[in-house]
């Protein structure tokens, strides 16, 4: 009687235990997909609607500032700026170029000290981006190297980072970050953020683990984040209107002080920020205060339509010290842009930013 042979899928397909775990995960992801979840967006925006959209950290400038910028084409998206500053911390004259497809996003920066950052995004699906980014500055311990991978999914976002990775002498020094935030339910979120950090072969490695929440309402938004060394950072948003909106971060610290942890002597510090935006219909005004007496506004309004100018301004009644930024940016098109605009050409919407 002759014998008939079995690939390796139909001895997978009959076998009890892997038809079993197969219907096990099959009924996971139906329950899964019966809740609603949505995508909750990176460790890292876990607090953006107010650190990144209200709050002025992001925007705040002090000196003269004038931003030329030309886009030659919309699809694929293709500009070059200039910028000229008058300021602290900030370089006379920079040079930046930008590309980006439904695929790829590449942009370059060069200053007049000769420092140079580069960033090569590659999206090798709409859910999977590969990040790189280089700089390489003019001074000692400048240069920077991160690649980082992003994975999105339907319900959860996870991501690796490393930083100044090194494989020299047979072992592994830098900085490995791992993030992963999970929708638990349609309005809350829960994620953990691992860090790895080596300095080198002969210093032994360092780990810290920090959790994460976010819960999205209608119109508000909370956030916590509690890290390893002992820091809370806490969010709160609320759009007030269609065009005001408000938020309040607190960042507590306590770290053990002289006495130690068993003398009870602890160490505290925090600060408190409370900020609003109010949107009008060719401007933007921003303005917050914490609670070391720092008073912060900015404000962006559109001139004309290829010109904006924004004007920034903090006062510290602490340090009694004042300081104000003045900045033009206008934004020119040539005229092949022109005749995209006229046949209703548009930027891809999914550009690996």
């Amino acid at each position: 009687m002759a014998s008939i042979s079995k690939s390796p899928l139909d001895f997978l397909s009959n076998n009890s235990v892997f038809s079993g775990l197969s219907d096990v995960y099959t009924s996971f992801q139906e329950k899964r997909a019966k809740l609603g979840l949505s995508n909750p967006g990176t460790v890292e925006t876990v607090a953006k609607e107010v650190q990144r959209d209200v709050l002025l950290t992001n925007y705040m400038f002090t000196g003269l500032r004038a931003d030329v910028t030309k886009a030659f084409s919309l699809s694929p998206l293709f500009q070059v700026s200039h910028q000229f500053a008058l300021g602290e911390r900030q370089p006379p004259y920079a040079f930046a170029a930008l590309y980006g497809t439904s695929k790829m996003f590449a942009q370059g920066n060069v200053d007049n000290t000769g420092a140079l950052s580069a960033r090569f995004n590659w999206a090798w699906s709409p859910g999977s981006v590969t990040k790189t980014q280089m700089q390489v500055g003019t001074g000692q311990g400048q240069d920077i190297t991160q690649l980082e991978h992003e994975f999105t999914g339907a319900d959860f976002s996870a991501s690796v980072k490393a930083i100044n990775p090194s494989f020299l002498d047979g072992g592994l020094t830098g900085i490995v970050i791992g993030h992963y935030l999970q929708s638990v339910t349609p309005k809350l979120a829960l994620g953990l953020e691992t860090v790895w950090q080596r300095a080198g072969l002969t210093q032994p490695p360092e780990t810290a683990i920090s959790y994460v929440a976010r819960y999205k309402s209608d119109d508000w938004v909370a956030s916590a984040q509690l890290q390893a060394q002992g820091a809370l950072n806490g969010s709160y948003w609320r759009r007030l209107s269609e065009k005001v909106q408000a938020g309040v971060d607190m960042t507590l610290s306590v770290a053990p002080g002289g006495g130690g942890l068993m003398g009870g002597a602890l160490q505290k510090e925090g600060i408190t920020t409370f900020g609003a935006k109010y949107d009008f219909r060719m401007s933007t005004f921003r303005a917050q205060i914490d609670s070391r007496g720092k008073l912060s506004c900015l404000l962006e309004k559109r001139v004309a339509a290829p010109v904006t100018m924004t004007i920034a301004a903090d006062v510290d009644h602490f340090t009694q010290q004042a300081k104000v930024g003045l900045s033009i940016s206008i934004e020119g098109n040539g005229e092949e842009l022109q005749m995209q605009q006229e046949a209703g050409a548009q930027s891809p919407s999914n550009i690996p930013f």
